[in-house]
């Protein structure tokens, strides 16, 4: 209730002016069947046709009132909930950016796209019910009741009972139910994992011929979620028939009543008739409040999911707000690793441990070792994707903690081993780093990348198709893009993680070859498997297990190195065998 408040707070006058033309349709509501009473009173006292005109033309102009004020109501209600819904995904998706590796693994990035699509969505449906069912029932029960009390004391303590009966109803219900939509919301997030990972590697599934064993695990989340569903219904059901069955007891129990009253001339049939619509009105009401309630717990449930991710403290996050000033200064090193150390938070070693290295303008750095030596965790902790556990990272002299992540990451051109494209044209995606890029720019930086010949040969060239993640292109284009993308943004620390797999022994070496022109005044820093990738760099650092075995020259380590030495005769043996 407290997240709900603060995220209506900005928006507390359209709250306001909803809330207000709501009692005042649902007061018009009620006015109805009092005139309606009053009519047909008269008319059996034998009054003139003129007042029953003036009592029908009063009736006529209270029904208009309350059908301008529901309808405004509900355009006001249903802009409301559009507005909150709108920032509750802003801040989602701001929180979103936020967050380190560590932390979407924590959430699941299927549950985080849940929460801002069908979380969200649950709770406007909820917000928007709320008000146009829930609201306004406390005023139709004391107007109605006051009615009621004001033509007969009995009856309106019978109302009451019935209205507190099916009140506690819906309450034993709600609460028995709210497991039952926690639990859905889990299913929810599985259904959308499985499927996800069913869409993304669909071509794993069917080159392993798995089609059925996947789709038993989708079944089985599939019957999982129903099941829970049909539970949660079936306490709901029972709710509506007991609804009814207090209507229509109270019903029955007014007419048996009113029969010795009128004999008695304590009664009239006009108030009869207003009293069952008093009744109507408010179960009426009721009814559509338990329905409300149906959806209540799934909708405290998606804000606490909501708010989980909106409270949530970052791993990472700024530790000033002053950025130091920049240092060109072409005999500083631009990046340095100073006696650094690192474990994830759910390890029990560290995956790095006392590496030392500098990278300078004008030079290119490399990192080589085996499977899970930590190379790519290094890229990890200069772009503060994580934070060292032990010594610093330092970006011209200045430890990368002490300046914010936008001024850092606005100094860097990140390469991943897993490229990836945006849905788009190639221009948008190489101007990705730099949006005021000229055609000319990302022409040059293409032909450094190796790729503009391939651009220039598709029919919109700059301006041609790019699905989501680059999948109408083929691997080595699509890292041959990726490293245009980093050369637009003319950053002063270029990092390449493994980013040359895909690309064939000739085009590795013109585009290194290129690269090496390209970019004399910043730091380059290549993370590779391939000995013939890094053979040339003017610095090599070998990791084995996490700590560092080795660094030099190619030939130095040739000569000094043992790691070195068995992973280039292991590459060069697989070369010659092949």
């Amino acid at each position: 209730m407290k997240f709900m408040l603060q995220i209506l707070k900005p928006h507390r006058r359209l709250l306001f002016i909803t809330v207000v033309l709501l009692i005042l349709d649902v007061a018009g509501a009620l006015f109805i069947p009092t005139l309606a009473a009053q009519m047909l009173n008269l008319s059996t006292s034998g009054i003139s046709l003129a007042e029953l005109l003036n009592t029908g033309i009063q009736m006529a102009a209270v029904s208009l009132f309350s059908g301008v004020c529901a309808i405004l109501g509900g355009y006001a209600c249903a802009a409301l909930s559009a507005r909150v819904g709108k920032d509750m995904r802003v801040a989602l998706y701001k929180k979103s950016l936020k967050l380190s590796v560590y932390d979407f693994r924590q959430f699941g990035t299927a549950s985080i796209t849940t929460r801002t699509v069908s979380d969200i969505n649950t709770i406007q449906m909820a917000l928007t019910s709320a008000i146009q069912m829930i609201l306004p029932v406390p005023i139709i029960c004391i107007i109605a009741l006051l009615l009621c009390f004001s033509l007969d004391m009995e009856m309106g303590f019978i109302l009451l009972a019935v209205m507190v009966a099916v009140l506690l109803l819906a309450w034993g219900i709600m609460h028995s139910a709210s497991p039952l939509f926690k639990r859905l919301q889990k299913l929810l997030d599985r259904m959308s994992t499985v499927l996800l990972e069913n869409i993304t590697g669909v071509r794993v599934v069917r080159a392993f011929n798995s089609e059925s064993r996947e789709q038993e695990r989708m079944n089985t989340a599939f019957k999982d979620y129903a099941e829970t569903s049909i539970k949660a219904n079936r306490r709901f059901a029972n709710l509506d028939g007991l609804s009814f069955f207090f209507i229509n007891l109270f019903v029955v129990i007014v007419y048996w009543l009113s029969g010795g009253r009128i004999s008695a001339g304590n009664f009239q049939v006009g108030d009869i008739t207003a009293v069952i619509e008093y009744a109507l009105m408010v179960m009426f009401f009721l009814m559509m409040a338990q329905m409300v309630i149906l959806t209540l717990p799934r909708a405290i449930e998606c804000c606490d999911r909501v708010q989980a991710v909106l409270t949530h403290t970052p791993e990472i996050q700024d530790m000033v707000e002053e950025n130091p000033k920049s240092d060109t200064d072409m005999d500083k090193a631009v990046l340095s690793f100073d006696n650094v150390s690192f474990r994830f938070a759910d390890a029990e070693e560290d995956t790095l441990r006392h590496l030392s290295f500098e990278c300078r303008r004008g030079e290119t750095t490399a990192i080589i070792g085996g499977t899970g030596s930590g190379k790519s965790t290094v890229a990890s902790l200069i772009l503060r994707f994580h934070d060292v556990t032990g010594g610093a990272v330092r970006l011209n002299g200045v430890d990368i903690r002490e300046m914010t992540q936008r001024f850092l990451r606005d100094r860097i051109a990140y390469v991943q081993q897993k490229t990836w494209l945006f849905s788009g044209t190639i221009a948008s995606n190489l101007r990705y780093g730099n949006e005021d890029a000229m055609n000319d720019e990302l022409m040059h930086a293409a032909d450094v990348a190796q790729v503009g010949e391939f651009i220039q040969s598709l029919p919109d060239g700059l301006n041609s198709y790019v699905a989501q993640g680059g999948t109408n292109f083929s691997g080595g284009q699509k890292q041959r893009l990726s490293i245009a993308r980093a050369l637009v943004k003319k950053p002063e620390l270029y990092i390449f993680d493994d980013s040359f797999s895909a690309l064939d022994f000739k085009t590795d070496a013109a585009l290194r070859k290129a690269l090496a022109r390209e970019t004399k005044r910043a730091a380059v820093l290549i993370i590779a498997q391939r000995v013939s990738t890094i053979r040339h760099a003017d610095r090599i650092v070998v990791l084995n297990e996490g700590e560092m075995a080795g660094i030099g020259t190619h030939e130095e380590l040739m000569k000094s190195c043992a790691v070195y030495r068995e992973i280039y005769k292991s590459q060069t043996k697989e070369e010659t065998e092949i």
